[in-house]
């Protein structure tokens, strides 16, 4: 009889070996390793185990294997340990947009036409400008409602009327999003698509979320790393050090926040999995 486990939110539902396969699939494991952790997890599971605790088993029996899966895997987690002040998330998601060729601002203070916004990324491309709102929660159960889009849709309105006034935004045109790293309810997607922002979410929209993005642009957090622990994390994100890349480009932060040799070396191994 198949077991129930309990989710973040605290609801019950059917265990899927499935849903666990097609998730470790996805970080780049083979199938000769994934179907062992699958099996093990079978033979463990019980009535009640928080799905946090399979996560964690399967995380530890991965890492044995692949350093490089094992961050993979763990990227949701890694999403969530971003914070607590958001900031790293708005520089993760200008990259995003920085490496589809927009030029980006992080954290810039502009006018509207009622009152000033402090708008989270600006992203510019061929005379078309979007200002996004980044919306990072620290746990998986917390889902951006109906009143984010609602809100950022009139603070773009305000901003967007202002600037079409302005002499230097003649030729452009504008747009509004959001993008959070948990999920967004559905009446919160139905505004949204309705209003014309853009909203991108953890599996949102289908295929083309962050997760996905993250993947196939190879900008993983240094949060996804397994080898560091929270403290030099918090280290590098307060020295502006976000993504794998900017440690892979100049390795030397990892000296910048006292790091011994022997240990850089395998952090840098890491990175260069991934």
């Amino acid at each position: 009889m198949p077991q129930k486990i309990k989710k973040s939110s605290g609801e019950l539902e059917e265990f899927s070996p499935e849903k666990l396969r097609r998730s470790l699939l996805r970080s780049g494991a083979s199938e000769d390793i994934v179907e062992p952790i699958i099996e093990e997890i079978n033979g463990w599971i019980y009535e009640g185990v928080p799905s946090k605790l399979i996560y964690e088993k399967a995380f530890g029996m991965l890492r044995k294997n692949k350093l490089g899966n094992a961050a993979r895997y763990r990227l949701k987690k890694a999403m969530m340990e971003l914070g607590p002040t958001g900031h790293p998330f708005e520089h993760l998601v200008g990259e995003l947009f920085r490496l589809r060729g927009y030029d980006v601002e992080v954290g810039v203070v502009v006018d509207g036409v009622c009152v000033t916004h402090e708008v989270d990324v600006i992203a510019t491309k061929n005379k078309h400008q979007i200002f996004i709102e980044c919306k990072y929660y620290q746990t998986t159960g917390k889902n951006a409602n109906v009143q984010v889009p609602l809100y950022i849709r009139s603070r773009v309105n305000d901003i967007i009327k202002k600037r079409e006034t302005m002499p230097e935004y003649e030729g452009y045109t504008f747009s509004g999003g959001v993008v959070t790293n948990t999920r967004f309810t559905a009446d919160a997607t139905a505004f949204g698509d309705c209003s014309g922002l853009i909203l991108i979410s953890w599996d949102f929209p289908a295929s083309k979320g962050l997760k996905e993005i993250i993947d196939s642009e190879k900008i993983f957090p240094i949060t996804a790393l397994t080898r560091l622990n929270r403290a030099e994390k918090v280290k590098l994100m307060d020295n502006g050090i976000v993504l794998c890349n900017q440690i892979a480009e100049n390795p030397e932060v990892l000296t910048d926040i006292g790091m011994e040799p022997n240990r850089r070396s395998k952090i840098l191994e890491e990175v260069k999995s991934l």
